[in-house]
């Protein structure tokens, strides 16, 4: 093992140690802040380790400082040879880097039940990556008696998002009118949220105060309120030392990998908030945008697979509806032979 590889490796288990180590404490002063920003560190320390064990680069050509947070995620997940987080495994850092943001650069309030669930999903992301690549177990490297995540566990982990609800809901009642504290709750769950569905964005004031009114209007579905946190399920298994909390999607909700270089977005979200501002490309407007005929678009959907890949095309209605990624595609096919080229490629197959 390479000396930096080693090196950061130790980093991130020292972080991870120390977010451990402040959950557990017995007084609350900076706890939760504490928490999250070490174990947000202890996992870019070892995504980097992981890149370069993996023979990738953690440095732009030209590039003085390391790639950052997001870059890790996305080369951890989708670089050929380097690979080795799940689009799952993505959403769990995701939601502990947002939360993160808030507690270094703002304020978020967020419950114990709640960081119950990132500490725990992060404690057995930390223990699988480690193992799945390299080799090592968790329990021989750090004592038994640092491992426990100690607190009163949710029964049902997605409920807890429910109840989180439900309490701001009583937060904004005409009673209580504690509206700071309200949206001080509300922008945990929406943090989340927006990770999850693959947003770098911080929930503004004003997108809080939406919310709130409609919870106090009456309106506490989890699926309208927070899609991405009802797009995934908590899967816990075990117990004591051997506890393991881990994101998993929702059956029918797919994973999407997000495009690089999208404004304010994450690596990956739970779905497509509206899948027809992404496909909002008809048959026509491909021969429109690139200048060529019908039968060579047709030429290039086919030898390009367009349609079996899900970035570029989807079939929505009955009617194939295509994402500018489809047109970026193309173009480049475009650039290697020409449009008649690819036409007559088509008619000799």
């Amino acid at each position: 093992m390479k000396k930096e590889t080693r090196l950061l490796k130790d980093k991130s288990l020292n972080s991870l140690t120390l977010s451990i180590e402040h959950f557990n404490r017995p007084w609350d002063q900076g706890r939760t802040d504490a928490v999250l920003m070490f174990m947000d560190h202890s996992f870019e320390m070892f995504l980097k380790a992981a890149i370069l064990h993996r023979n990738g680069k953690i440095r732009e050509r030209g590039e003085k400082n390391t790639i950052g947070f997001d870059a890790c995620v996305r080369r951890a997940l989708s670089t050929s040879g380097v690979r080795f987080l799940t689009e799952e495994q993505a959403l769990t850092l995701q939601a502990i880097n947002g939360l993160r943001d808030a507690a270094q650069h703002h304020l978020v309030d967020i419950s114990e039940g709640h960081l119950y669930l990132q500490a725990q999903s992060g404690v057995t992301l930390h223990r699988d990556l480690l193992k799945s690549v390299f080799g090592e177990d968790l329990h021989e490297l750090l004592p038994a008696r640092v491992m426990p995540i100690a607190t009163v566990a949710p029964a049902d982990p997605i409920s807890l998002f429910t109840e989180e609800i439900d309490e701001v809901a009583r937060l904004l009642s005409p009673l209580k009118r504690r509206h700071t504290e309200a949206l001080a709750r509300l922008r945990a769950l929406s943090i989340v949220d927006g990770a999850l569905q693959g947003q770098r964005l911080q929930p503004s004031e004003t997108d809080l105060r939406k919310l709130g009114t409609k919870i106090s209007d009456g309106d506490t579905n989890i699926d309208s309120l927070f899609p991405g946190i009802a797009g995934v399920a908590f899967d816990s298994q075990g117990v004591g030392t051997d506890v393991a909390l881990r994101i998993t999607k929702r059956e029918g909700v797919p994973v999407n990998l997000v495009q690089e270089g999208t404004a304010d977005a994450s690596v990956v979200g739970v779905k497509r908030v509206n899948e027809l501002d992404f496909y909002n490309l008809r048959y026509a407007d491909l021969g429109d945008k690139l200048g060529i005929t019908t039968n060579q678009v047709t030429a290039l959907i086919a030898l390009l697979d367009i349609k079996t890949d899900e970035d570029c095309c989807k079939r929505i209605i009955h009617t194939w509806c295509y994402s500018q990624k489809a047109i970026e595609k193309m173009r480049f096919a475009l650039r290697e032979k020409s449009p008649v080229e690819w036409w007559q490629a088509y008619r000799d197959r």
